[in-house]
């Protein structure tokens, strides 16, 4: 790994699907380690928050860097590898003239990898990892942040 790498391994989630979601995301530079975590208390997918987990690690990247974005989902890495550019030129359309589904958080996730130099890994979920498997707990700590906010009464 050199230097000038940040690595970054993010995972998302929700319970039941949809629910309650929740993201998290792992940065590596060097010895720097940052730890991010979010959710979303009402009704969100698996895949929405498997896209916000790199949308906001990306977003908190404060200078153009390269990146290698580690991802436990074949959604997020084929959508943004393969066919984010076809929907685009179809103006958000699947090849079935279909909306593309999150689209919002596509354009947003484009936007945030065209200010970096991003190569994308996919990696087998719950298998040992240690950065897959921080990013599982952050996320899992975001949602549980999330429900819990949500059911806090107010005055």
């Amino acid at each position: 790994m050199t230097e000038d790498v940040v690595v970054i391994h993010t995972d998302g989630g929700c319970r039941p699907n949809p629910g309650p979601g929740g993201w998290g995301a792992v940065l590596r530079q060097r010895e720097h380690v940052r730890e991010m975590c979010g959710g979303e208390p009402g009704a969100t997918s698996n895949n929405r928050m498997e896209l916000t987990a790199p949308i906001m690690a990306l977003e908190a990247l404060t200078r153009p860097v390269s990146v290698h974005l580690h991802t436990d989902s074949t959604y997020v890495r084929n959508g943004i590898t393969k066919w984010v550019l076809g929907w685009e030129r179809n103006g958000w359309l699947t090849a079935a003239k279909q909306p593309v589904k999150n689209a919002d958080l596509w354009r947003r996730l484009q936007a945030a990898c065209a200010r970096h130099q991003v190569e994308w890994f996919w990696v087998k979920g719950h298998s040992g990892v240690p950065d897959n498997e921080l990013a599982d707990v952050l996320a899992t700590r975001g949602m549980n942040e999330a429900i819990e906010a949500a059911t806090i009464p107010t005055r």
